[in-house]
């Protein structure tokens, strides 16, 4: 299985299933004499672990991080940084009598038809699980660029719709934007590595993820010309535009202004409610889906947006350096 690995200079090679002994990450360029702390990191999982309300999975993971090389003494060492976070509770058993089905929106029909084979245990390697080990590597990625700073909002739905979803044993999908600050101008590459190119493919390869737009997105789209372009001038010596309808990246290479972006994903496949399917021999099957899932992904997926722009951001900060 190829398409596991992220990334130029600072790269991430991610590995494990939803329902596997652990997940974790294998980092490859972190600057030597970093400082790393474990905290720096447990920090960034503690966001996105599960079952920290009502309103996500009620799965109980401590996602604790567990350092096995490349950072010795706090700092990092040059070499690869391994990292593992182990998993605790699994209930693999909840996921038998689907093993031969094929679950709607999920990826099972689709893994069967290009591998011949799968771990239907929770979905296997297209889990959201997997994204613990992102979200680890962000933390280091943060590391990289601390003068840059994240913003990360759920703008819809509120915890009412999501509750209510969750009660009717529905799902419902959300809306995130994502606003980083302090940007320096210059980071990205014309054509085929552009920094806005290279964040929409971040955020896109997040599970669940169905949309991305960056400045006015598609509004643009409804815009003229005299409205849309930013005019240019500068302030206290700085080049700034007066408006942003770039979302702070122009030509694929960032302005100095606030990257603004926003993400949408899809309901959560896996619900209560009765639905029509096939099995792998073909036949009509009717499914309802048991264990432990969020109403919302979206609810979660605030520190993984967060940790996938910091990745493309660290790699393009370290790239700049070696153009300058």
């Amino acid at each position: 299985m190829s398409g596991n690995s992220f990334g130029t200079l600072f790269k991430i090679t991610t590995w494990g299933e939803s329902h596997g002994p652990a997940t974790g990450v294998v980092i490859d360029g972190c600057p030597a004499g970093l400082k790393i702390h474990e905290k720096d990191i447990q920090k960034e999982l503690d966001r996105r672990k599960p079952g920290q309300s009502q309103s996500t999975t009620a799965r109980k993971e401590a996602d604790k991080i567990e350092i096995l090389s490349g950072i010795f003494e706090n700092k990092a060492t040059g070499t690869p940084i391994s990292l593992i976070i182990r998993n605790t509770d699994t209930r693999s058993k909840d996921y038998e009598k689907l093993k031969n089905l094929y679950r709607p929106s999920h990826a099972d029909f689709t893994y069967d038809e290009k591998y011949g084979f799968r771990d239907h245990r929770g979905g296997g390697r297209a889990s959201a699980r997997e994204t613990t080990a992102r979200v680890a590597a962000g933390a280091i990625a943060k590391k990289i660029i601390p003068f840059i700073t994240f913003k990360t909002t759920l703008i819809s739905p509120d915890f009412k719709t999501i509750e209510a979803a969750r009660k009717e044993g529905d799902s419902i999908g959300g809306l995130i934007e994502c606003v980083i600050q302090n940007i320096p101008a210059g980071l990205g590459s014309p054509v085929f590595e552009k920094l806005d190119a290279r964040l929409a493919q971040a955020m896109l390869s997040i599970p669940g993820t169905k949309g991305f737009e960056i400045g006015s997105g598609f509004k643009g789209a409804e815009m003229k010309g005299s409205e849309h372009n930013d005019e240019i001038l500068t302030k206290k010596g700085k080049v700034m535009t007066k408006t942003n309808h770039a979302g702070g990246v122009v030509g694929g290479i960032s302005n100095g202004m606030d990257i603004i972006f926003r993400v949408a994903f899809k309901p959560t496949a896996s619900i209560a409610k009765k639905q029509q399917t096939i099995d792998q021999k073909g036949s009509k099957k009717t499914i309802e889906i048991e264990g432990r899932h969020d109403p919302c992904i979206a609810l979660r997926a605030l520190p993984i947006v967060e940790s996938m722009a910091a990745l493309v951001l660290a790699d393009e900060y370290l790239i700049q350096k070696t153009v300058k």
